[in-house]
């Protein structure tokens, strides 16, 4: 094996790297500027994948000769002129808003797993586990609600005495699990057997909580 390869560089090479990395760190700026602080929020599933696009382009842009300087910036440029024509479309339009975007979804309520939702979601209880205890969690009944966001990231929304306000969850599938008490068991998605009296509890609580706000 040639070692020397491993390490070898170039003079003209450490030139055009620095020159590359600077003119697509200007360009960052400039395309960020222009578009917003939304650039690299992260917010949707499209957003997260302009994020790991643009990172692709750059690394390639950078590190090598073909793509050239200009054809990454203009490669960058077309992803942020994409991602802000879409955000317009989202804000002007309902309906291909929720066919651009994922819905989260609901993967535990009131201490309970919803075990369809799991599978659709492709992941286990073990998953969902590991991100209560992250968050400092150490019993199912300190849970109200376990969301997997359009982002794929996970929130846990602590059980307490305070009232939900129900407006942050109807853009939630099954988000009636969660605010509508007299739903009818039979319309859940399917729980993990060993979990339903929970979720019986918790619609108990769900109704509540409803009359505590209306009162």
């Amino acid at each position: 094996m040639q070692w020397e390869k491993w390490f070898a560089i170039e003079w003209q090479q450490v030139l055009g790297i620095s020159l590359s990395a600077l003119g697509l760190y200007g360009g960052l700026i400039v395309f960020t500027r222009l578009m917003g602080l939304r650039s690299f929020s992260k917010l949707s599933s499209y957003d997260f994948a302009m994020t790991v696009a643009i990172g692709s382009i750059l690394a390639s842009t950078i590190l090598s000769d073909s793509p050239s300087l200009s054809q990454g910036l203009v490669a960058v440029a077309v992803l942020f002129l994409i991602q802000g024509t879409i955000s317009v479309i989202r804000r002007k339009s309902k309906p291909l808003k929720s066919l651009i975007d994922n819905q989260a979804i609901i993967l535990m309520a009131h201490g309970e797993y919803f075990c369809d939702n799991l599978k659709e979601a492709n992941l286990t209880k073990s998953d969902v586990q590991e991100v209560l205890r992250r968050n400092g969690l150490k019993s199912k009944s300190e849970v109200f609600a376990v969301i997997m966001e359009t982002t794929g990231d996970m929130s846990v929304i602590k059980q307490d005495s305070t009232a939900p306000d129900w407006s942050l969850f109807d853009d939630i599938r099954d988000s009636h699990l969660l605010i509508n008490s007299n739903n009818k068991t039979d319309n859940m998605p399917r729980a993990c057997p060993q979990f339903k009296r929970l979720y019986l509890n918790g619609l108990k609580m769900a109704k509540f909580y409803q009359t505590s706000s209306n009162s």
